[in-house]
């Protein structure tokens, strides 16, 4: 299976990139346009990007400031039983970088949805980036032209 896999530092505290990766108010600033849920295991997020992406998943992982895991349980039917995860390293003092270790993996083959997913996946990741160290938050209908 094809895996979705990006390395990203980003110079922040570790344990504010941990909140804006798995709450639902750091999801809204630069992947969901609404999203409901709380980072616990076991726990249900509503991940809505429109009326026709109104998606759900169950958080798999969470280890405070260290890892945060979902996996799909309602979505395109290339995303289901996909994991989307968060691997935290560094970022311990101020000015210090976290390395943010990013996988999408599951995948059932490379194709064309898995090809656009790759580049859009890049594209958050810098949104995500930028908003922690510049404070940047693009509106939803803009994301993907940022």
């Amino acid at each position: 299976m094809p895996d979705i896999l990006q390395d990203l530092p980003i110079r922040a505290l570790r344990a504010r990139v941990f909140t804006t990766i798995s709450t639902p108010a750091g999801l809204d600033v630069w992947w969901t346009k609404r999203a409901r849920g709380e980072p616990r295991l076991g726990a249900e997020y509503e991940l809505w990007f429109g009326p026709q992406y109104d998606w759900r998943a169950e958080v798999t992982l969470v280890r405070p400031d260290t890892a945060f895991e979902l996996r799909m349980t309602k979505a395109d039917d290339d995303w289901l039983g996909t994991r989307v995860a968060f691997q935290l390293d560094g970022g311990d003092a101020s000015g210090a970088v976290t390395l943010v270790r990013f996988a999408h993996t599951g995948w059932p083959k490379a194709n064309e949805h898995f090809r656009t997913s790759k580049h859009c996946w890049a594209l958050y990741l810098r949104l995500l980036r930028r908003h922690l160290v510049h404070g940047e938050t693009v509106p939803y209908e803009r994301r993907l032209d940022a």
